[in-house]
């Protein structure tokens, strides 16, 4: 008896064939392929064995297991938030719609990490963390490139230089000249004699020669070019004003003062401070109070640029949140 295939069976064949016929291939070939494929499974698609050991602690303290698993989330987290850079700067006829909803996207991946913190905060044990954390030196969250990356793919570069530097580079400044100089290397120098820390030392020479490409790649490609690229009305669409103030605040404000209020709550114990394992001086360099650094300082007025990031500080200091 011969077999007679269903009407969507033959659709599908024959949409096949339209596919790899004009590439020269031959579909018979492709189909006794799949024929011997194996079924996909939901541990080999997302590699959870190799996942679940890449944990590998330095200590036999439990908790820095949560210290390590939680920096790797966070990781993973930003490599979402580059995924929707990278198609924002790639897309040509990018709309206003669209834009809206990638950043959004970016947004809602901060606000899971922002809101998820006290994993790191209230999660582990203060006195194992005050002990683990020796055996990591000079390693340090500083030392994360992609967040860097995120930075760069938000902004003008030039908003990324340090404040006292910009008037020197002035307007025509090359890439290597802007990260030269660019706002993060205070964060990680001695606080006495104003040398670089071996964790800067590090992740300059891992990482230099990347960023630099990176920020050529995304000198057209940022979120701000793509913006002043919309037509002239969609640049004052008050909902893209308001998902670009909420990423700004994300990444400059509230990221950095989630890991101000994990740095108070381990390091700061009076009489004095416990230096960060990169010796970095987080009390300088996170509160966004006296770095100033903002994406988009075009859409806010004086006053929000002089208050920015203030109050949030005092609310760390004083245990309010």
């Amino acid at each position: 008896m011969e077999h007679s295939f269903k009407p969507e069976v033959l659709e599908q064949l024959k949409r096949l064939e339209e596919k790899y016929l004009p590439l020269g291939q031959d579909l018979a070939a492709y189909l006794e392929g799949l024929f011997f494929n194996k079924f996909l499974n939901y541990w080999d698609y997302i590699h959870l064995d190799t996942l679940l050991s890449l944990q590998n602690p330095r200590t036999n303290l439990p908790d820095e297991k949560i210290f390590i698993m939680y920096h790797q989330i966070t990781e993973l987290y930003f490599k979402l938030c580059l995924e929707e850079y990278r198609q924002i700067g790639e897309d040509k006829d990018i709309t206003l719609d669209l834009l809206i909803r990638r950043l959004k996207r970016i947004n809602r991946y901060f606000d899971n990490l922002i809101n998820s913190f006290d994993v790191m905060v209230d999660g582990m044990d203060p006195k194992q963390f005050l002990q683990f954390r020796m055996a990591l030196m000079p390693a340090s969250g500083f030392q994360s490139v992609q967040y860097r990356m995120i930075e760069i793919a938000s902004t003008d570069l030039r908003n990324l230089v340090a404040r006292d530097k910009r008037a020197v580079l002035g307007l025509q400044s090359t890439q290597e000249e802007m990260i030269g100089c660019i706002y993060w290397k205070a964060g990680a120098t001695e606080m006495a004699s104003g040398a670089k820390t071996l964790t800067l030392l590090q992740f300059e020479e891992k990482y230099t020669a990347q960023l630099i490409q990176f920020a050529k790649e995304y000198e057209q490609k940022n979120v701000w070019s793509v913006y002043k690229r919309l037509p002239e009305e969609q640049q004052q669409d008050g909902k893209l004003l308001k998902t670009l103030r909420e990423l700004d605040a994300n990444v400059n404000v509230n990221w950095p003062l989630m890991h101000y209020k994990s740095a108070v709550r381990y390091l700061q114990r009076d009489p004095e401070v416990i230096a960060a394992t990169g010796g970095t001086n987080w009390q300088k360099y996170l509160p966004p109070k006296f770095q100033k650094r903002i994406f988009y300082p075009q859409i806010y007025s004086d006053q929000e640029i002089e208050n920015w990031g203030k109050g949030w500080v005092e609310k760390v200091l004083n245990g309010d949140i």
